[in-house]
């Protein structure tokens, strides 16, 4: 039976787990919360790139005794022997009397088999405590299960007419200093950020996340159809260290000097956009920022690969001439529309956050 004190630390175990998003794939971020007597005796996430899990780093801090103690986990404990022995082993071995589990895991491997196999063993096993929030967590691990595909987020920024450039292609800045670095943020909780080659082409951009003691960065995507993607540009020069994957079609005499440079190339059809995310998938990637520009974004909405919308919006007006945030998606009928629900609204500075999540799967 679920209680305040169960709720109150899965609440920790969760701001646990939020700290390791996008630090921890392939694997799934997961937060772990030992108490006893009332009082927590360790405590621990997923380490960044997936290993060791929380609950092997939590059991370890106290030297794998956590005797009549309950333990609390925002995802179903592994089952199966990976790089590590499964974590309902280490459990067990430990003596833990109670385990609290937030989400069940999607994984077939894994499924609702640990309660059975604690139960067994003659550990109390209590699941879904704020199941809804501990699953949020894991959204992309959870679609690279049933999808196949990271989840996919659209991020632009924009003005209230919703334009992101002047006619010139001025864009720098529209938005204000604290949604830039908000941006960032979201960027460092993604495993990879995605471009056009014409992004890297108009912009150079680095594709870091510049935030003062925040030292992660998402891998770098570029879809590069021709394979333009100059090697002298700050994305190549970094390829060493921030990974760099270009997506290409076709050849050129660029490609021995990406690849010298860094960049880890992936011939294939960049406008196939489920071939390009089953094939980040495969790589790892659980969650992915599409950056843009315009029209990598309206395919991304064309070929129904939206899992959510974030607009950063900055109180000013563009006029007509200017680059709209989206271009045509020959929408004929009101029926073949893109509805969103907004999620989530909130001033950063000057500037608008909005949220948007598809009707069809929110409802």
């Amino acid at each position: 039976m679920t209680s305040d004190i169960d709720i109150h630390h899965m609440r920790s175990a969760i701001a646990l787990a939020r700290r390791g998003v996008g630090r921890t794939a392939p694997n799934p971020s997961v937060g772990c919360v030992v108490v006893r007597d009332d009082v927590v005796i360790s405590r621990a996430r997923t380490n960044d790139l997936g290993r060791p899990h929380a609950e092997f780093l939590a059991l370890e801090a106290l030297e794998n005794n956590a005797e009549g103690a309950t333990l609390y986990v925002t995802l179903e404990p592994c089952t199966h022997h990976g790089a590590t022995p499964p974590c309902v082993d280490a459990i067990i071995k430990a003596k833990v009397s109670r385990v609290v589990i937030g989400a069940l895991d999607l994984n077939p491997q894994v499924a609702g088999k640990s309660t059975a196999i604690l139960q067994e063993a003659g550990i109390e096993v209590t699941s879904g405590v704020l199941s809804e929030e501990c699953a949020a967590i894991n959204e992309g691990f959870f679609s690279t299960i049933e999808k196949g595909r990271p989840f996919v987020t659209l991020k632009t920024a924009c003005s209230l007419d919703g334009k992101i450039a002047l006619k010139n292609g001025e864009s720098q800045w529209i938005t204000g200093d604290l949604a830039r670095r908000h941006a960032h943020f979201l960027r460092s909780k993604h495993d990879a950020v995605m471009v056009g080659v014409g992004t890297v082409l108009k912009d150079n951009p680095m594709l870091t996340t510049r935030l003062d003691g925040v030292d992660h960065n998402p891998v770098r995507v570029v879809l590069d159809s021709k394979l333009k993607t100059p090697p002298d540009s700050i994305l190549v020069k970094s390829a060493y260290a921030i990974r760099l994957f270009i997506f290409h079609a076709e050849q050129s005499d660029n490609e021995p000097l990406l690849i010298a440079g860094g960049a880890h190339l992936h011939q294939c059809n960049p406008h196939d956009l489920a071939e390009v995310l089953g094939l980040l998938a495969k790589q790892g990637i659980t969650r992915i920022l599409v950056e843009g520009g315009a029209q990598v974004h309206a395919s991304f909405l064309s070929a129904g690969l939206c899992d959510e919308l974030v607009v950063y919006r900055a109180p000013t007006i563009l006029g007509d001439d200017s680059k709209g945030a989206i271009p045509d998606l020959n929408i004929e009928r009101l029926s073949d529309r893109y509805d969103f629900e907004c999620i989530e609204r909130r001033a950063l500075g000057d500037d608008m956050l909005e949220r948007y999540r598809p009707k069809s799967e929110v409802q």
